[in-house]
């Protein structure tokens, strides 16, 4: 499953552990940049991860407002690992279940 994270400076070994539960980052927005908030969700993208922790207000709507209109699951987590692995099983029970 591809999916793109909105928030956080740097990843560390979040990758790593994505790949492990079977999932594949393709796109990773700080949303620091001015810019950040016109960032449209990467067509490829399967689910969207938002750590909360490193996110404006304006951009965590914006990035479910345009996560709803295609049909996108969005998961909300702080920047933790064992909030992640179950964010993580969220969206591969979404998936499996065929949610959007």
């Amino acid at each position: 499953m591809s999916i793109v994270i909105f928030g956080g400076d740097r990843l560390g070994n979040i990758p790593k552990v994505l790949e492990k539960h079977g999932f594949r980052l393709i796109e990773h927005v700080t949303g620091r940049k001015k810019g950040d908030l016109k960032t449209a969700i990467h067509r490829e993208a399967e689910g969207v991860l938002v750590f909360t922790d490193f996110l404006n207000h304006k951009l965590a709507l914006g990035v479910k407002a345009a996560a709803k209109r295609k049909g996108l699951k969005v998961i909300f987590v702080k920047r933790s690992c064992s909030q992640l692995r179950e964010a993580l099983l969220s969206l591969k029970t979404a998936a499996v279940e065929g949610k959007s």
